[in-house]
């Protein structure tokens, strides 16, 4: 917002028990007005009759404070006290419309079958008043009414249809964003703390094997887990920055893609992986949500091939076409990746959802010469925006 600028003010439309109270005195001041008639001018009737006809109208007004929270049978009594009105009272009033508003909340709330049944009872019983000799309503005024009600009917159903599309939608937005979560966070904390596991139980082994000899190795080891949960601290501290969309400028890593590819291969071979990584075809600058699902995939990749399969080498091939962009990894391990409970984990599961959320697809399988190999395809078109393409 510009400097100096006024803020638009918009009307805050009434919440909760407001917007009840707010519904009722709606209805009770039209309807109040129609009927006021019954108390001015020439009498028609009697005090008594003018009484009790008010006093059905408050009534029934009052009740559609209760109508959002029981809607029928808020609607069965204002149909009962509408009709006992128009018994007792020759002037003939609004009331109609407090059963007509009760009537569009009931089927907005979800319960058609109920407001299908008060609308045919309220055509049947001002059907059986107009063959029972009352002038006031014809045959022509009856079939108006039955269209007005299914109309009423018909609209707070539609009403009711959008609102649960659109808290289907939100459900179905927000399990979308915890799933990108929990796959964000697994990549970057399951990837640095399996690197730790690895190398920490390395570190062990040669110092039982051999104290002496074991003390340098022991500490490379160490070095490499302190370096690596730094970087686990510092991605973690950056994915929760930007989950909580704080405004402070705290240090962040850099965001991850394949420029670096060097630093993963770096930690991973201080794991004791042989990683090999060849990178064919264009070497345009991807899109950044291509980039970040490529480095996932490998990550992932390279945790499984050291900490569930126990390979010692690893082949990554990465290929560059004009429209896709295909990344391969194959080690030499025992297997398919599992989990340490022995059953198939997130991770390929994280790598698959990624692939599939930008259009491509993910394989992930016994190779043919044994170990396991993922193969990752993402679509990329020629379509150049500030030096990068765009994910078809």
């Amino acid at each position: 917002m510009a400097l100096g600028a006024v803020p638009r003010l918009r009307p805050r439309l009434p919440h909760g028990r407001a917007a009840d109270a707010a519904l009722a005195c709606g209805v009770f001041v039209p309807v109040a007005v129609g009927s006021l008639r019954s108390l001015i001018g020439e009498r028609e009737e009697s005090w008594s009759a003018t009484v009790v006809g008010w006093t059905l109208i408050i009534a029934a007004c009052a009740a559609l404070y209760l109508c959002r929270r029981r809607p029928v049978v808020v609607a069965a009594f204002v149909l009962a006290a509408t009709a006992a009105y128009y018994l007792v009272s020759v002037y003939d009033g609004p009331l109609m419309v407090a059963f007509v508003v009760a009537l569009y909340v009931v089927a907005a709330r979800g319960h058609l079958q109920a407001a299908i049944a008060l609308a045919a009872l309220t055509v049947i019983a001002t059907g059986i008043g107009t063959l029972a000799g009352n002038h006031d309503v014809n045959g022509v005024a009856v079939f108006m009414l039955t269209g007005w009600l299914v109309g009423v009917v018909a609209l707070g159903w539609v009403r009711h249809n959008r609102l649960a599309l659109a808290r289907e939608s939100e459900e179905r937005a927000a399990t979308e964003e915890r799933l990108r979560i929990a796959r964000e966070l697994h990549d970057v904390v399951g990837h640095h703390l399996s690197l730790i596991n690895v190398q920490s139980a390395a570190a062990l082994r040669r110092l039982c094997k051999n104290p002496a000899k074991g003390a340098q190795s022991a500490q490379d080891a160490l070095g490499a887990i302190k370096s690596t949960s730094r970087d686990a601290l510092r991605e973690l501290r950056a994915t929760l920055g930007v989950l909580r969309q704080v405004d402070e400028q705290a240090p962040v890593a850099p965001t991850a893609g394949l420029d670096r590819l060097g630093e993963l291969v770096a930690s991973a071979r201080l794991a004791g992986l042989d990683v090999r990584v060849r990178f064919s075809g264009e070497r345009e600058q991807l899109p950044t949500e291509v980039d970040l699902a490529m480095y996932r995939i490998i990550q992932e990749s390279l945790t499984n091939a050291s900490r569930h399969a126990h390979a010692t080498v690893v082949t990554v091939g990465i290929h560059r076409e004009a429209r896709q962009v295909t990344v391969e990894v194959t080690d030499n391990g025992q297997g398919p990746a599992v989990a340490d409970g022995g059953t198939p984990g997130n991770g390929i599961r994280g790598m698959r959802e990624r692939a599939h959320a930008l259009g491509g697809e993910l394989t992930a399988g016994p190779g043919p010469d044994g170990g396991f190999t993922v193969r990752g395809r993402i679509p990329c078109t020629n379509s150049f925006r500030n030096g990068a393409c765009s994910p078809s």
